[in-house]
């Protein structure tokens, strides 16, 4: 089998919430299609468009909007950049017209009630978050593409590899964590420092410094904004806000201007175990509140655990002294690697593998990340993140409503607290009295994701979202 490479941008991508594989990957799967046709021509001929939304995208496609990303991205929006605060007027606007800007470029007749299909019962074999776009032609003929949402806003064709960057002659290639420490017996290297000497040979040095600080800005950014907006989440289930209330409960009447400062009155504040604790926990509700809102931020490994790597990373740097951005960007490399190792030997995507795909791996990364950055040795690390991850095994993805709130939001919150606890426990242990190597974590989770009724794997049509009493007329 031909060996994935998998770069630390790859894991941690900069898009829009509420989800990484149901809305971040039909947008980037409906940009592709649009690029080919105009690599082909075709841009200009196009009188119609239809989508077809296949298995879990179309289970839970309006909660977690899909049909919003893959209009966003037909029109030529760039989830990166584009004003986040323009999505609902410009999809109020497509609704109303009943007109889509193809491309950016050519309008054409579009009406998101008979152009965008929901095909409940229906999945293609290859994986279940599969979406066809159909163009007909002024000349009568069609064409379609069919694209797979492979989780963590990766988007294939059944024909291509999971990464369509060019192969690299890597210094330290690998699939497994035994590979890391196979490379760390032969170099002495840290894993972060294996994972910069890889990044080099795609990005120059302040390529991948710039990069992954701009990572963490953006990660800043969307916790600061979260603990600063109130108010009730989009999409019918009228889930309050909590980050913004409790981050004011917390610093108690503290004035600052800009996220700098914040951090600074956070630490003044104190740093008991409750008040820590307290501040994790906000940490990742606000990032998750605002993925939930259609924000921006970053994929860690998904936009559904997008909280609890960025969680963790801001306890290091308030509480751990760890402001820093050489050690940020140590945190970020670590935390990349071992999110690249589980999709590599498992999966990232809640489709297939429920919410330990998401939380669980998050959870990983970060207790690994951190470990290394407390000063842990490369088999703490590791350890950490096997700890993290076998206490996830078997988590269900069974959002309500098809929303990416309940009981998403609160799980960034119990996966980053598990994390830290994990990266202590590995700490204060020796990995040569280990029972459970990372590998074989790894190799169980997959395994269990096999065994897992495809009800509790992001459709809505198990666990919490059939128990909880919620009827939403849009889903």
């Amino acid at each position: 089998m031909m060996e994935e490479q998998i770069s630390v941008f790859d894991i941690f991508k900069i898009g829009v919430g509420p989800s990484s594989s149901h809305t971040l990957g039909p947008w980037r799967a409906a940009e592709r299609f649009v690029q080919f046709l105009r690599s082909e021509n075709l841009l200009s001929q196009v009188v119609r468009i239809k989508v077809l939304l296949y298995g879990s995208l179309a289970k839970t496609g309006r909660g977690h909007g899909t049909d919003i990303a893959v209009m966003l991205g037909l029109a030529g929006y760039d989830p990166v950049s584009m004003d986040t605060s323009l999505i609902d007027s410009i999809i109020q606007d497509i609704h109303t017209a009943e007109t889509l800007d193809l491309g950016n470029s050519f309008a054409i007749r579009f009406n998101p009630q008979e152009d965008i299909h929901f095909l409940f019962q229906e999945s293609l074999p290859f994986h279940p978050n599969a979406l066809t776009f159909q163009a007909f032609m002024d000349n009568g003929e069609a064409i379609s593409q069919t694209f797979y949402s492979i989780g963590g806003g990766f988007v294939v064709t059944a024909d291509e590899s999971s990464l369509e960057q060019q192969r690299k002659n890597l210094p330290y290639p690998g699939q497994n964590a035994a590979d890391l420490l196979k490379w760390v017996a032969e170099t002495g290297l840290k894993i972060s420092e294996l994972v910069h000497q890889n990044e080099l040979v795609w990005r120059s040095r302040e390529e991948v410094r710039s990069g992954l600080l701009n990572i963490f800005r953006v990660m800043c950014e969307c916790a600061y904004r979260g603990c600063h907006a109130s108010g009730v989440l989009p999409g019918g289930l009228k889930v309050t806000r909590r980050a913004a209330a409790l981050s004011e409960k917390l610093l108690a009447g503290a004035e600052y201007s800009d996220f700098d400062q914040w951090v600074e009155q956070i630490r003044k504040q104190g740093s008991g175990f409750q008040y820590t604790l307290d501040w994790v926990s906000c940490f990742a509700l606000a990032i998750n509140e605002e993925n939930a809102a259609f924000a921006r931020v970053v994929t860690a490994p998904t936009n559904g655990a997008a909280g609890v790597v960025p969680a963790v990373l801001l306890y290091y740097i308030i509480f751990c002294d760890g402001y820093n951005h050489d050690k940020i960007i140590t945190f970020l490399l670590n935390a990349g690697e071992i999110g690249a190792i589980f999709k590599k030997g498992s999966t990232i995507s809640a489709a297939m593998g429920g919410c330990q795909a998401e939380i669980g791996v998050s959870s990983a990364m970060a207790a690994a990340a951190l470990t290394e950055c407390l000063g842990g040795t490369q088999q703490q690390a590791l350890m950490a993140a096997e700890i993290a991850m076998e206490h996830h095994l078997g988590l269900t993805c069974d959002p309500v409503g098809g929303l990416v709130q309940i009981p998403c939001i609160e799980r960034n919150t119990m996966g980053a607290i598990k994390a830290i606890t994990a990266s202590q426990l590995a700490l204060q242990a020796n990995p040569d009295n280990a029972k459970v190597s990372l590998d074989e974590v790894i190799q169980t989770m997959w395994t269990t994701a096999l065994d897992m009724n495809s009800k509790y794997k992001e459709t809505s049509d198990g666990g919490l979202a059939v128990h909880v009493p919620i009827s939403l007329p849009e889903c």
